[in-house]
């Protein structure tokens, strides 16, 4: 497969602007990154697309802006390679299920405790038992918050503040949360019935596959600035929940699958590959789409924030701490379209920016960034594996310029669940961690063996690819102590 690819600057590489290209094509990554990526494109066959292609074939969509990104973490995904990060003009661009994926708002929040590495310690098997009967987890898991379609309709349009006037979580939290946990535009009515019976007992689950909520200590401070703007010291501990929006956002992306390829027809939008099906931003069906889409961040928001308050209720009856003393650092989505105000080519424009398993990394000044960060840009929350370290970075104004204000969203995957499965036991990885001192509580050994720290890229390469960039910067770097997973 004849893909070019070059490097234009320490860090970035680029796919030139050929054929049906509409801009070049753009990649954060040292050669460790590129290589097994160029060896993707020598194996075709079998319904496997190389991400190199994918980032290629969304250059050709209409209205792209700059050009189409990936970010160091970058592998194949469905239809935009995961990492992939691509921007277009409102009136003239499409919006594509590829560039969001079936986990609507799959997403990281952390709190931070006032608790530290010591304190959890001796307590920590005991404190990994409590969290994982507190926090509802695996395949069809089901929560305390039970909702009729009436009630679904509420939640999709206010998001976390739904279930904080219900009781679990502060209002404080809507300050620390991506669009203050609820983005405007969500209609419930784009949504069908059967997307929101398939969430009526889901709220407050993590659900399985790469979810988790782990327990972790600040290993090292890199951004003393950020870090006291943040509230963060070394060996705090912190929580990270990772999931998003469950079923429901499942469901939306397989029923405007068949919308959007309708569409694609309908409009004689061109697209090189079937995953990429999509429809104009300002048609009856993109619309539609982008509104249901905006139901589904919205229902992540809530799911994350009612976690957020049984992992407070688990704290507290451990430690005898008081569940407000845990307070939330930051919440935000790396599946995900929004439209936002950006700059191309000197002109201050309103995109709709697809982040496919990228983060918004939005940097110092921008008014979406809470207050009290806004000297600094909000935490970028970055998930590694179970065994291995996670991270905290800032945006940077070069980011702003170069990626739309985009970050990383982990490791990225090397090898698939499958493979994953083949190569290791989830019993054997389990011990392995616990000699380690990690505690790893999960419904099913096979989980476990997919979500193997092996299958993963070095998060440590990973971070330090989009840190030396200048794109995003490092603020800490924490290590796992407790994990619970579906």
């Amino acid at each position: 497969m004849n893909i070019e690819i070059k490097k234009i600057a320490p860090y970035v590489w680029e796919i030139p602007k050929t054929g049906d290209m509409l801009v070049p094509g753009r990649i954060y990554g040292d050669e460790e990154t590129v290589v097994p990526l160029r060896k993707e494109l020598t194996r075709g066959g079998g319904g496997f697309t190389p991400a190199l292609l994918q980032v290629a074939n969304v250059a050709t969509l209409p209205g792209i802006q700059k050009a189409s990104l990936a970010m160091a973490d970058i592998h194949p995904g469905y239809g935009f390679a995961i990492g992939g990060v691509a921007a277009f003009d409102m009136e003239t661009g499409v919006i594509s299920v590829a560039g969001v994926g079936f986990d609507i708002n799959c997403g990281v929040r952390v709190l931070k405790t006032p608790l530290s590495r010591k304190d959890v310690e001796p307590l920590k098997e005991r404190l990994a038992a409590q969290l994982f009967r507190d926090v509802p987890s695996g395949v069809g898991s089901t929560g305390d918050i039970r909702l009729k379609e009436n009630e679904i309709d509420k939640l999709l349009v206010k998001g976390a503040a739904f279930v904080v006037e219900a009781g679990y979580g502060l209002p404080e939290d809507l300050e620390y949360t991506e669009e203050r946990g609820a983005i405007k535009g969500a209609d419930p009515h784009s949504v069908s019935h059967r997307a929101k019976e398939r969430q009526f007992k889901q709220v407050g689950t993590l659900g399985s596959g790469n979810h988790y909520l782990e327990v972790q200590y600040i290993e090292e401070i890199y951004d003393e600035e950020a870090a006291r703007v943040y509230g963060l010291r070394k060996d705090q501990i912190l929580i990270a929940v990772h999931c998003g929006s469950r079923a429901l956002g499942h469901q939306i992306g397989t029923d405007y699958l068949k919308t959007l390829e309708e569409a694609s027809r309908k409009y004689g939008i061109p697209i090189r590959d079937r995953e990429l099906v999509c429809a104009p931003i300002d048609s009856p069906e993109g619309r539609a789409y982008l509104g249901a889409v905006y139901a589904g961040i919205n229902c992540a928001f809530a799911n994350r924030q009612a976690i957020s308050h049984l992992a407070r209720t688990s704290f507290a009856g451990v430690f005898g701490i008081a569940p407000d003393a845990v307070q939330l650092l930051y919440d935000v989505a790396h599946n995900t379209c929004k439209a936002e105000t950006h700059e191309v080519d000197g002109v201050e424009k309103k995109l709709l920016v697809h982040r496919k398993g990228a983060t918004r990394a939005f940097g110092p000044g921008r008014p979406e960034v809470p207050l009290s960060y806004r000297g600094v840009g909000h935490p970028l929350l970055v998930g590694g594996t179970m065994g291995t370290a996670s991270y905290i970075l800032r945006g940077t104004e070069l980011g702003m310029e170069e990626t739309f204000g985009s970050a990383v969203h982990g490791a990225g995957r090397a090898l698939s669940r499958m493979q994953s499965k083949k190569q290791w036991s989830g019993q054997e990885i389990i011990k392995e961690l616990g000699k380690k001192g990690i505690v790893i509580r999960s419904h099913g050994a096979s989980g476990v063996a997919e979500e193997a720290p092996g299958a993963y890229k070095d998060v440590d390469r990973v971070v330090n690819v989009m840190h030396n960039a200048g794109v995003n910067k490092k603020v800490a770097r924490m290590r796992p102590l407790a994990c619970v997973k579906g």
